[in-house]
């Protein structure tokens, strides 16, 4: 599927990863601390990571049974959608002929549910101490090798699998001490990856189109967090000075009183999440369609129509081109990279789904499936703004200043 190591699509995504960096020291807030250790670090770790995740047999294996994981849980979201909603669900028998089955296909009834399954599936998980291991064991990881202090290096393994604002809540009692920097930090991580309940949702949005879709998404997410910390330290370069040594962790804030407990309030928080994602998509998309609309008014060029999204395909190709996609398909990868960061990744991932096998090559697919794999997006401002004030009210002023360039340090991660 992929060319040689050193074939011209190859060297594209390693000039790709240069310009990043060259981007992010220029718009450093102090160029004199570049760290070069880290850099070294945080780029051997993601590849140490992806050696181990598709280099080791047994893992690799396990990657390759994990879509079953994943399609247990869709199955399930939607056997309890189906009991609630019957045929319209897209379950069970139908009581109309159908003549064009892919209709059955509702996002609200077959992505939405998922997220709110996985959410009550992952506290339940947490308190249980079986994601709680595991996320101390990414902490762990990161605190070794990318030099990060133990509650930062904590919350931002956590956000990998439980969300941009649901990960730093496990230290909450620890934010206001944490410095510039890893607050930044923090916000960025979040940014570039994504949830555990949305791995599922993309991976339900791109079964059939992508093989072994699982394996791919997992991964993103797991190797993206690395980037995500070596942007925040390119862009807000740590203080050692400001650091005050901490000898022990906060108490976990994160406390359920029993497994039902730990349900419920997983069914709370994950109504909550689809309720947001459901909310944000139809604010954005009628906001496009309506500028569309407006764009229409003007004459057309190359024989169509001026939109957002051919707008988007032309600012953002160069950035595909970068990523090593072919030059007959930046302007398509462009579009569904600019569709990321002004709608959401969800929106993007939908438009990939939809884009038929034989119309875009399997290693374009696969490479912006990764780039596509982040909350780096203009809702998420809003949404990072929403539950740092919650968390961190003390500092919301501070949150607004940065946010906006977390946005960009997340995007330039995946």
């Amino acid at each position: 599927m992929f060319h040689g190591l050193m074939s011209p699509l190859n060297l594209q995504s390693l000039a790709g990863v240069l310009l990043i960096l060259v981007l992010c020291w220029l718009f450093s807030e102090n160029k004199r601390r570049f760290p070069f250790f880290l850099t070294i670090g945080a780029i051997g770790l993601q590849l140490a990571l992806v050696l181990a995740l598709f280099g080791v047999p047994a893992i690799r294996a396990g990657l390759t049974n994990f879509g079953a994981v994943f399609d247990g849980l869709a199955k399930s979201a939607q056997a309890g959608m189906a009991f609630v909603f019957g045929f319209l669900s897209g379950a069970g028998p139908q009581p109309y002929p159908l003549t064009t089955p892919s209709a059955l296909f509702v996002f609200g009834f077959r992505v939405l549910p998922v997220i709110m399954v996985v959410c009550t599936l992952a506290a339940l998980l947490w308190h249980w101490h079986i994601l709680k291991w595991i996320t101390k064991a990414f902490g762990f990881v990161f605190s070794r090798t990318m030099g990060l202090r133990g509650p930062t290096a904590l919350a931002a393994a956590a956000t990998i699998f439980m969300g941009q604002v649901e990960g730093p809540i496990i230290i909450r009692a620890y934010l206001n001490r944490l410095t510039r920097s890893e607050l930044f930090l923090l916000i960025t991580v979040g940014m570039a990856c994504v949830s555990g309940s949305t791995m599922v949702a993309y991976v339900t949005i791109l079964q059939g189109v992508l093989p072994n879709a699982a394996a791919h998404i997992l991964t993103a997410s797991i190797i993206t967090a690395p980037a995500g910390i070596l942007v925040a330290r390119i862009l807000v370069p740590r203080d050692p000075a400001a650091e005050a040594a901490q000898d022990k962790m906060p108490p976990d804030e994160r406390v359920y009183k029993s497994s039902m407990d730990a349900i419920m309030k997983g069914i709370h928080d994950g109504m909550q999440i689809a309720v947001n994602v459901a909310a944000c998509l139809i604010v954005f998309v009628a906001l496009v369609a309506m500028i569309n609309m407006m764009l229409g008014a003007l004459p057309q060029v190359g024989g169509a129509p001026i939109s957002v999204e051919r707008v988007l395909g032309y600012v953002f190709a160069p950035v595909a081109w970068c990523l090593g996609i072919q030059a007959s398909e930046i302007q398509t990868a462009g579009q569904l990279l600019g569709t990321k960061m002004m709608l959401t990744e969800f929106t993007a991932f939908i438009k990939l789904g939809a884009i038929p096998a034989a119309e875009m090559t399997e290693r374009t697919r696969t490479i912006m499936t990764y780039a596509l794999c982040g909350f780096a997006n203009v809702a998420s401002v809003g949404i990072n703004l929403a539950g740092y004030s919650v968390l961190l009210p003390e500092r919301r002023d501070e949150v607004i200043k940065m946010v906006g360039k977390a946005m960009l340090a997340g995007f330039f991660a995946t």
